[in-house]
């Protein structure tokens, strides 16, 4: 077949299947923002892989193929870039950082995180990862005496913000034992607003300010207030040392204060709200979700006891990083409830050239969304893949003959290619710390009804609620 008979036979965007929508705003009236990835894959079940649907006149093409998912990971940056519309929104938002930043200018960042991230790096940090735990337990078990309700989406993001902090940058600001207006509480408002910006039909909020982007406008200058003051202490105690850079942020200024390195502080601020953000929101509703299956299976809470006291001995917390390595189930866990409630539902991402797929021609800024979950359900990849099943995770290992289909590649928590999450073996560690000491130390309880916990998409898709009662659980007779 030749170039030109290709072209010619070439499906355009127009040509794909699509909900119907209205001049003007498209499909803008059919996409509630707390659940519009549900609206998304159910139109993937209606008209399959691809459809397109509008944001007002723009076209968004939506994907749920994973072997095209991957392709397209792969060949970013050069071919591919993220949505656009978010990179522009946390500019503005002052954290356009490795997560959004596109061309040149995310190597060099990404070097310096992924060395931050490392895995000889957490090593060294485990004592304090440990203590940190500590301290989530100490106030869970005062709950639990108190017979108290433990908002658990809440601690979780304390205790992951207070982690990122401690790595990351040298402080730890103890959110989990102090109360009132902290760092989280205003870090908290910037995904759900920077998803409603970026699906904004325009951009009213440069032209005419509402009471949300007020309060949003002090919670953001509150935090760049507390990044600021966070680089000055830094740099104060870098300078005391004269020694090599002990965290990623004495690295990052390090790396601004030579010669010609085109770094500003502008630049560092927006990696530290960055890893702030990415390091709260991920891995705590990854556990939050988890949670959902483990407050109403006694049988795999006590499994999960079991495993925790045979790694912690009697120490209340995972007392070093080898024995944590034991605790494969705590993550198998935590990866099963994000296969059926991913927190990242989509990926978004546009071509940066034209480019074909499926037939399909996509001119350069397309708006591409590729579905997650469709994937992670298909029966192709998982066997009985509508059930809960942590064992799965625990076989892939093993891949023995006549093994259950298992098809992790299916399975993007973190991504793929050259951009896969830098923070993953950070997340997995604090996801077996967490539910070990959980387990062995208490007997966990939805304190509501399981329907009542819906799916609420704020940019990544993080549970309404995640109330729990805690007993202490009586010491191990084994």
């Amino acid at each position: 077949m030749t170039a030109a008979t290709t072209i010619a036979h070439a499906r355009e965007i127009h040509d794909l299947p699509s909900p119907r929508g209205l001049p003007l705003i498209g499909n803008l009236h059919q996409l509630e923002p707390a659940t519009h990835h549900l609206t998304l894959e159910r139109w993937a079940a209606d008209f399959g892989t691809p459809y397109v649907f509008r944001l007002g006149r723009t076209p968004v093409t939506v994907w749920s193929d994973i072997e095209l998912s991957h392709a397209v990971l792969r060949e970013r940056p050069h071919r591919y870039r993220r949505y656009e519309p978010i990179e522009s929104v946390l500019k503005e938002f002052g954290c356009n950082g490795l997560f959004s930043v596109e061309g040149a200018a995310w190597l060099p960042q990404r070097r310096l995180v992924m060395q931050a991230l490392s895995i000889p790096h957490i090593k060294a940090f485990y004592p304090t990862l440990a203590a940190i735990t500590e301290r989530l337990r100490r106030r869970w078990e005062a709950s639990a005496r108190a017979g108290r309700i433990v908002d658990m989406n809440a601690d979780l993001k304390r205790f992951t913000v207070d982690v990122t902090s401690a790595l990351a940058f040298g402080e730890d600001p103890n959110t989990l034992e102090r109360e009132g207006d902290m760092i989280q509480q205003h870090l908290a408002q910037l995904l759900p607003m920077l998803m409603s910006r970026v699906n904004a039909p325009f951009a009213y909020w440069r032209y005419m300010k509402l009471p949300r982007d007020r309060q949003f406008d002090h919670a953001m200058a509150e935090v760049h207030r507390y990044i600021r003051a966070l680089m000055a202490r830094t740099r104060e105690r870098a300078h005391a040392a004269r020694d090599e850079p002990r965290n990623l942020l004495e690295a990052m200024l390090a790396q601004r204060d030579t010669p010609g390195s085109g770094i500003t502080d502008d630049d560092i601020a927006a990696n530290v709200m960055t890893l702030l953000v990415a390091g709260e929101d991920t891995t705590a509703t990854s556990i939050a979700w988890a949670l959902l299956f483990l407050g109403d299976d006694d049988a795999l809470q006590t499994r999960l006891s079991d495993d925790a006291r045979h790694a912690l001995g009697d120490a209340p917390v995972c007392p070093d990083y080898d024995a944590m390595r034991g605790l494969d189930l705590c993550e198998a866990v935590c990866t099963e409830a994000s296969r059926l409630h991913p927190v990242a539902p989509y990926l978004s991402f546009e071509p940066l050239e034209e480019v074909r797929l499926h037939g399909v021609r996509l001119p350069a800024g397309t708006k591409m969304f590729m579905l997650n979950r469709p994937a992670m359900l298909d029966p192709r990849h998982f066997a009985d893949a509508a059930r809960y099943d942590p064992e799965r995770w625990l076989r892939e290992h093993r891949r023995e003959a006549g093994a259950p289909t298992h098809e992790p590649r299916a399975w993007l928590q973190f991504g793929a290619g050259p951009r896969v999450c830098p923070g993953r073996h950070l997340a997995a560690v604090e996801m077996r710390l967490v539910l070990s000491m959980l387990t062995a130390n208490f007997v966990a309880r939805l304190a509501t009804n399981p329907a009542n916990i819906r799916e609420v998409c704020a940019f990544t898709m993080v549970p309404s609620e995640m109330p729990m009662r805690l007993e202490l659980r009586a010491p191990s007779t084994h």
